[in-house]
């Protein structure tokens, strides 16, 4: 049997790393840990933030390379799972480099006839902005001030990442520990999965 893959997609700072590590410490079997953080340490640097750009146009010479580095990333969770290894992703899409959909879309038709759980990240952003501000030197999060205490680029990850916002399940850590966002998973798993989120985004790259 392939192995589940559950995949976290919201804001940065939203907690999806959080949620990611709750899982692999409680829930049964192998998880692999493949997202945003770690594949950026396999990015050339001259190509970071590569899939984590944020949805601002700022770095347009990146976006050509992004649904490609997108791709490359769902390629390899779609082999892990093949190999009975199950998956915990951490992501941030959005489509403002592309036409409405695109990469999403292929990603998901990359993981056709697999297990696939699609969670929405949610998190107000009054608590996004605070873990910003407590957030280590030099991880170059953009932070407010009161003059301006929700910047814009923070605004655009808020709206862009839940488009269209078709997922299997939603939790929110501005209410929720990581585990218990992780538990809520671990039932919804429980539940069954299919058919989920990951067919309907798929069929819009057929």
């Amino acid at each position: 049997m392939p192995g589940q893959i559950i995949i976290l997609n919201g804001a940065p700072r939203s907690g999806k790393s959080s949620i990611a590590r709750a899982i692999q410490e409680s829930f049964d079997g192998a998880w692999i840990n493949l997202g945003v953080d770690s594949y950026e340490q396999l990015t050339p640097p001259r190509l970071r933030p590569g899939i984590g750009l944020r949805p601002g146009g700022e770095r347009p010479d990146l976006e050509v390379f992004v649904p490609r580095l997108y791709a490359a990333l769902y390629e390899s969770i779609a082999a892990h799972s093949r190999l009975e290894l199950n998956v915990v992703t951490d992501v941030g899409h959005h489509d403002a480099y592309s036409k409405p959909l695109d990469c999403l879309a292929d990603c998901a038709r990359r993981l056709a006839g697999l297990p696939a759980l699609f969670v929405g990240v949610r998190c107000a952003i009054e608590i996004i902005m605070e873990r910003r501000a407590a957030s280590e030197p030099g991880r170059g999060y953009v932070t407010g001030s009161s003059d301006d205490p929700a910047p814009l680029p923070v605004r655009l990850w808020q709206e862009a990442v839940h488009r269209p916002g078709l997922y299997d399940l939603e939790i929110d850590t501005s209410v929720l520990s990581p585990e218990q966002c992780a538990e809520a998973i671990r039932r919804r798993l429980h539940d069954g999965v299919q058919p989920g989120a990951i067919e309907r985004l798929a069929q819009a790259a057929n």
